[in-house]
């Protein structure tokens, strides 16, 4: 988040991707729930989370949905094969007087200390004081965390805001335990602060707040494959998920634009800790137009990345693909 507007497919608009997030098109709140394949189905910025009790993959998503009530809503499909999913049953609907207004992208769902959490983005129109001419609007966006006791729901709000700070442009925050610590990591979004930055900051041990400050890892431009915008000079930065190879390197896989469009790179924590420092591998994991990524193992033990491409409305698909975990670096195998 992951995490940004994708009505253009040029560099030149590049900076505008957030737009075509706000004002997908809406799937019918009515749609009726059954098997489908994930070719079939328009999904974006998607998670999977794998139940290894119930030997059940759980794939979430909110690309255009609304819940029973006509409001913004995350969706979640069930596979016991990753090839034949069943869904959509929502599992959240934005409450009414709900803080955000422009609807969810980037869910993630995360299990913790017996609870189920759902990580997710909220968009709105409400103005930041601090506005630039000539620019996109800057206004309140940010990741936040809900809580419940089943993968299913309900989950609920800890409270009535973003969990990261409401002064900032946030997005994507995805979830890693440090030395027992939990830690939420997200993109601070580039309408904000040009070149778009990964950051993370401490969670409370329920995962209800924040703990101190947030802490630079890297900006886009770090990377050599991350191009900017030709027309206002900005560095996208979505999607951030991280991963420990098997020979303990610290990893994590992000997306921004490059001479493929929307892409996916890597890059790998020297000290094996968030607080880096962290080097950006040269060449992109995916270059064909697609990217918002996220890893997990299949039941027979071999590590997965899911991913949508092609990046442009409404032909988004998620896409499966084999990782080889190298140790020192991973490779992707076909889909």
């Amino acid at each position: 988040m992951n995490s940004l507007l994708h009505f253009c497919l040029t560099l030149t608009v590049l900076c505008f991707t957030q737009v075509s997030r706000a004002q997908t098109q809406a799937a019918p709140a009515s749609e009726p729930a059954h098997s489908v394949k994930l070719a079939d189905v328009r999904l974006r910025d998607c998670c999977v989370w794998a139940d290894t009790n119930s030997q059940t993959y759980y794939l979430v998503s909110s690309t255009g949905h609304r819940g029973p009530h006509g409001r913004p809503a995350v969706i979640e499909y069930t596979s016991k094969d990753l090839e034949t999913w069943n869904g959509p049953e929502v599992i959240f609907e934005v409450p009414p007087d709900f803080w955000a207004n422009r609807g969810i992208w980037a869910p993630e769902l995360h299990a913790y200390k017996g609870k189920f959490y759902l990580f997710l983005t909220f968009n709105t129109d409400h103005l930041l004081p601090e506005q630039w001419r000539n620019w996109e609007p800057r206004v309140q966006r940010g990741s936040q965390i809900l809580v419940g006791d089943s993968p299913h729901g309900p989950f609920k709000m800890f409270a009535n805001h973003a969990t990261l700070p409401s002064d900032m442009m946030t997005l994507d925050g995805t979830f890693w335990v440090e030395d027992g610590v939990p830690y939420m990591v997200f993109s601070h979004e580039w309408v904000q602060i040009t070149d778009g930055r990964m950051e993370y900051i401490r969670l409370k041990d329920d995962l209800s707040g924040t703990v101190g400050e947030p802490e630079w890892m890297f900006q886009a431009s770090d990377a050599p494959w991350s191009q900017k915008s030709a027309q206002t000079g900005c560095h996208v930065t979505d999607g951030p998920y991280l991963y420990r190879s098997k020979t303990g390197k610290l990893m994590m896989v992000w997306s921004s634009f490059g001479a493929g469009g929307y892409e996916v790179g890597l890059a790998i924590s020297k000290s094996g800790k968030l607080a880096g420092p962290w080097v950006q591998q040269a060449e992109p994991l995916y270059d064909k137009d697609g990217g918002h990524p996220m890893l997990f193992h299949r039941f027979d033990g071999q590590l997965m990345m899911i991913l949508h491409s092609p990046n442009h409305p409404p032909m988004e698909r998620a896409k499966l693909f084999a990782v080889e975990d190298l140790g020192d670096t991973l490779r992707l195998k076909q889909p």
